[in-house]
């Protein structure tokens, strides 16, 4: 089977614990509700954050949010790129999968629906994409 990457971040709102990992857990959610990912076809996740997020590791909502206890998961920091979107996180997931890479269904949330409009997702209290 092959092996299909899942993009996908999402903004947290203050640089805390909880924070971190309920934005994190919501990303995650997301993304499996979207395409039907069972954690026995994840090959691993890579988590990055930027710099102004240091509370707690994103993967820990991977592990205890969803479960993911026999999956390989990283965490690691965004290259600070001046002007770059603040207090966000990033994840790949590598998913073994018969889906083609056009049928993956990728998931931008919150702020971080900026970074690539076209695969963003609009939750309930958000703004429309495309509206500051």
């Amino acid at each position: 089977m092959p092996v299909r990457g899942i993009r996908g971040a999402t903004t947290v709102a203050k640089n805390e614990e909880g924070a971190i990992y309920e934005s994190t857990r919501e990303l995650l959610e997301t993304i499996v509700k979207l395409n039907g990912v069972r954690a026995e076809d994840v090959g691993y996740v890579w988590f990055t954050v930027t710099a102004d997020l240091d509370a707690s590791f994103p993967a820990d909502a991977a592990r205890a949010g969803l479960g993911w206890s026999d999956v390989p998961l990283i965490c690691g920091r965004e290259i600070p790129v001046p002007g770059a979107l603040g207090r966000c996180v990033r994840v790949l997931i590598a998913w073994n999968t018969a889906k083609t890479q056009k049928e993956v269904r990728h998931a931008f949330l919150h702020g971080a629906r900026v970074l690539r409009p076209a695969w963003a997702v609009d939750l309930p209290g958000d703004p429309p994409s495309g509206v500051p």
